[in-house]
């Protein structure tokens, strides 16, 4: 292992940056996260980075390492080839407030048109399901909003859909709600209006950064899209609304 790295890291703002050169003494064990706050310590005071747990599970230090979105501090040294330059880069989709701290504000407003769980109403018995479904849900809990999916979903990076789409973040939280076998709230319509779920094509890039795993493309998205299609395109269900209008 070398003695030392060379780290690239932005700086500046959504307007203007660059990237500026460090170069940080290595230890054994040192992850991304360690060498922007060995970078932080030594040379820049001024670096501004999200982190609070440094154990994969806050979702506050999400970057770009090499081009490729990570939990910086889940992300190991020295995995990346000696003598050879890091970069390490704040989210694209986002916009910077100063350096690899992003305004990710805006996930907070979409999460707030979901309707909370809706408890349905079982004639005063007990509420009773299996244990399948209950497994089936919990797989969505797992999400500790790090945002990187939101990141590399080109709907959002490439095209900038932020008032028509709500990403899959959010239809990983909706999945958990309108699959929870006790919730009689109908999130359908948001869906496939506000929150633009048809304009996810599927590529599952989502899935691949997702740092907890979670299957979001084919448990939550898909699972989603067939619903929609089922309420809104189904021929019988539209040839009954026509006929027997609310």
């Amino acid at each position: 292992m070398a003695e030392e790295a060379t780290v690239k890291i932005y700086r500046g703002d959504n307007e203007s940056g660059e990237m500026v050169e460090y170069k940080i003494p290595l230890v054994p064990g040192m992850v991304v996260l360690d060498a922007v706050h060995t970078a932080q310590a030594m040379q820049a005071p001024d670096l501004a980075v999200r982190w609070n747990c440094k154990a994969g599970k806050c979702g506050s230090c999400s970057g770009e390492v090499n081009g490729k979105p990570k939990l910086m501090c889940m992300d190991r040294m020295d995995k990346y080839p000696d003598g050879e330059p890091i970069t390490i880069r704040p989210m694209k989709s986002f916009r910077v407030l100063k350096d690899l701290a992003c305004d990710v504000s805006w996930n907070y407003e979409v999460n707030k048109q979901i309707p909370a769980f809706k408890m349905q109403d079982t004639g005063g018995e007990e509420p009773k399901f299996s244990q399948e479904e209950a497994d089936r849900v919990q797989e969505f809990r797992k999400c500790i909003e790090c945002f990187l999916c939101q990141n590399v979903c080109h709907v959002l990076r490439e095209h900038d859909k932020k008032e028509e789409f709500g990403g899959p973040r959010f239809f990983v939280r909706a999945a958990g709600l309108e699959m929870h076998p006790l919730d009689d709230e109908n999130r359908l319509g948001l869906l496939k209006d506000e929150l633009g779920l048809g304009y996810c094509n599927i590529t599952k890039c989502c899935t691949e950064v997702c740092p907890e795993s979670i299957t979001i493309t084919d448990n939550a998205i898909i699972p989603l899209k067939e619903r929609v299609v089922d309420e809104f395109y189904d021929p019988v269900k539209k040839l009954l609304r026509i006929v027997f209008p609310k």
